[in-house]
């Protein structure tokens, strides 16, 4: 798949994270492709929108496949070349009760350091308390989706390809296709998992990293977007519903975030939103072939970790006709 007129005449539908990143890919080659999407620019319509922005692939080690790992490790790198990356780790910590959650979860994932006391006050002053312990991810990064999204965008139109605002499907083009549309694309394997998230604003609490909250039933991320803005997430829910955050979602993450600190009981509600996470039964996602169309998909809850990765291995597949371990050809 890598004569000349193949790689003139080359389509991505879907312009959320993993078809942007599939764009860039192919850009870095020299390749334009074509970009579409049904609502053009990126926005509140897709589950992109609503992403932490986390860029942890050891934390994620401690339910994730290898292959998560492997390749989210890169993931921080390729970002930096687009927009700001915050490599300040992340950080694992639990209620004192349930201290067993936080031994688990170390003996589940690697290069990390258990901190506490000074130490743990040093990296975050307001989560310390006594008798405390934490993991420290000191590689680990972050950054804010949604700039990401937009200058990802800024950096496509600067080599020439900008979003087209228009409903394609595969059979309506010809040529080399790369269906990006998640939930949308007719992928084999596909369902989706509802996740939820809170946005507040508070001045009492300041945090430089994110902070994962192990909890047997509510564990909860809190992600630090600056000027006292901080992304609360996320429930994990096995259903296909659409729809506005539920009243249950809302008060465990906020239940959650108030155990974490109690400063967080007085912050301001300034966003909520749901969607759906596009995933395989493993939780990997994968460049699967069916024809000349390219589904790229299954990015789960890994979509700012993994879309890099995916878009490389696509990548090289129309130029070199090379297949990566998350590709796989249709049964």
């Amino acid at each position: 798949m890598s004569d000349n007129s193949e790689l003139s005449d080359i389509t991505i539908i879907g312009a959320g994270v993993a078809g942007l990143w599939a764009a860039y890919a192919l850009s870095e080659r020299g390749i334009t492709p074509r970009l579409i999407d049904r609502h053009g620019a990126p926005g509140a319509h897709g589950c992109s929108w609503w992403a932490g922005g986390m860029l942890a692939p050891f934390c994620e080690g401690a339910t994730s496949e290898p292959a998560v790992i492997r390749h989210g490790q890169h993931a921080a790198a390729d970002w930096a070349g687009v927009t700001d990356v915050a490599q300040k780790g992340s950080l694992v910590v639990t209620l004192a009760r349930d201290r067993a959650e936080l031994d688990r979860f170390a003996r589940r994932t690697s290069d990390h350091a258990r901190v506490s006391g000074d130490a743990l006050a040093a990296l975050e002053p307001d989560l310390a308390q006594q008798g405390r312990e934490a993991l420290y991810f000191a590689t680990e990064s972050h950054l804010s989706p949604r700039r990401a999204l937009a200058d990802l965008v800024a950096a496509l139109a600067r080599r020439g390809i900008t979003v087209e605002q228009g409903e394609a499907t595969p059979a309506d083009i010809p040529g080399t296709v790369l269906d990006c549309r998640g939930l949308a694309a007719d992928t084999p394997g596909l369902r989706g998992v509802r996740g939820e998230m809170v946005m507040l604003r508070t001045d009492d609490i300041t945090l430089c990293r994110p902070v994962r909250l192990l909890h047997p039933r509510h564990p909860l991320y809190i992600v630090p977007r600056g000027d006292g803005v901080f992304m609360l997430g996320a429930t994990q829910i096995e259903s296909a519903r659409r729809g506005p955050v539920t009243a249950r979602a809302l008060l465990e993450l906020l239940s959650a975030a108030y155990a974490l600190h109690p400063a967080f009981a007085e912050a301001a509600v300034i966003e909520t939103g749901a969607d759906l996470r596009p995933a395989f039964a493993d939780h990997v996602p994968r460049v699967i072939r069916q024809g000349r169309v390219l589904h790229l998909n299954g990015l789960f809850r890994h979509g700012y970790l993994l879309a890099p990765a995916l878009a490389r291995q696509a990548a090289d597949f129309i130029e070199l006709g090379r297949k990566g371990d998350l590709f796989h050809d249709a049964d």
